[in-house]
């Protein structure tokens, strides 16, 4: 019976994973260009006589040991908020791009991103406000090419249970979404300098989130993240004195290991040359790497985390979940464990969607106190 379980999950999950036909393969590109508004990048990018690699290697290094820096910002003065009809800005292709998601209207918070990209689509920040009385909130960050109404449910939940929620769009995402792309190609592609600039991006975005809700009163905070939302949120807290309970759903040590080894990111192994090795994948992508920050996150004032991972996950592997499990209890960091019977896309589907919610809205009631 495990087995037929097991083989019925994997071909559902492979269903859902290629019922997509829109995925471009890029060309794997260093992408230099995007370092130039980076601190501690100096204008060395632009030496020709330097070895292009090893150069974006060593800015990783001086990432990783100065990214107080790195996620530095100036809060946004532009904070405001909208009230429109939300559009969905599906990803998949043959669906409506654009449509109303429903016709009521909602409130979402807008400001100008500290890091500017050529895309002024992106540069505008986006976050749909659930609000809730008392002092707990947290930040929502939903999954890698997620639409505007992914996590909205869970939202409600949070609502419920008596918690905030500021659902943002990742960079790149939805309403972010450049309109030359049907996906949200430019967050995660084999562009790696341009994949480390989405990732700061978004971690400076939810920090910026953060003193919006303490202006608004709200002091205990939190963060749920999903997938790639959750690679976001790991580095986020890792800086982030003021996030004391985190929600890692499906996450990993390493951000190579997921583009190497995942379903969902076939394209991008794709495009990845031949000689380049894992490890020096993990090496090009270490600045965004949960790996790289487990000391400072370690030395952050008391955290309580969940890690929730799926035992029939084709993109995120079941090992790849578990080696950031074992991390943090080698140090002995306070820290809740759940597992879904699914897959990676199937935890958004019934009933897996219900429990994983479930897990995570129980786990923020506990944790918040």
């Amino acid at each position: 019976m495990r087995r037929l379980y097991r083989r019925w999950m994997h071909d559902w999950e492979t269903r859902l994973t290629t019922r997509d036909t829109n995925r471009v393969v890029r060309p794997f590109e260093l992408g230099l260009e995007w370092t130039r508004g980076w601190p501690l990048a100096n204008g060395h990018p632009h030496a020709s006589n330097i070895d292009q690699e090893e150069l974006l290697r060593e800015l990783n290094r001086r990432i990783v040991a100065q990214s107080a820096a790195f996620f530095s910002y100036r809060t946004p003065a532009d904070f405001r908020l909208e009230r429109r009809i939300p559009e969905q800005h599906p990803t998949g292709n043959g669906q409506r791009r654009n449509g109303p998601a429903a016709r009521k209207e909602a409130i979402f918070l807008r400001f100008t991103s500290p890091v500017s990209t050529p895309h002024p689509e992106n540069t505008l920040a986006c976050a749909r406000w659930f609000p809730a009385r008392g002092r707990r909130a947290v930040v929502v960050l939903p999954q890698w090419n997620s639409d505007a109404e992914g996590h909205n449910g869970l939202c409600r939940i949070l609502n419920f249970a008596g918690v905030a929620a500021l659902r943002l769009s990742l960079p790149y995402h939805d309403v972010r979404k450049p309109p030359e792309t049907e996906r949200a190609d430019y967050a995660v592609s084999s562009n790696v300098a341009r994949t480390i600039d989405a990732a700061r991006q978004a971690v400076i975005d939810l920090r910026c989130c953060l003193d919006w809700l303490e202006q608004q009163g709200y002091d205990r905070l939190g963060v749920v993240g999903t997938s790639l939302g959750s690679c976001y949120a790991f580095l986020a807290t890792a800086h982030e004195p003021r996030l004391r309970v985190n929600v890692f759903n499906h996450a990993s040590l390493h951000f190579a290991d997921v583009i190497w080894s995942g379903q969902s990111t076939r394209h991008i192994r794709a495009a990845i040359p031949a000689d380049v090795t894992l490890e020096r994948l993990r090496g090009l992508w270490s600045a965004i790497s949960p790996s790289s920050y487990f000391e400072k996150f370690a030395e952050q004032p008391p955290k309580r985390s969940l890690i929730v991972y799926a035992t029939h996950d084709l993109t995120f592997l079941p090992e790849v979940s578990q080696a950031i499990i074992a991390e943090f209890r080698r140090r002995s960091l306070d820290l809740t464990v759940r597992v879904l019977p699914c897959g990676h896309y199937t935890t958004g589907e019934v009933p897996y969607k219900y429990l994983d919610a479930y897990y995570i809205a129980s786990f923020l009631e506990h944790a918040f106190g």
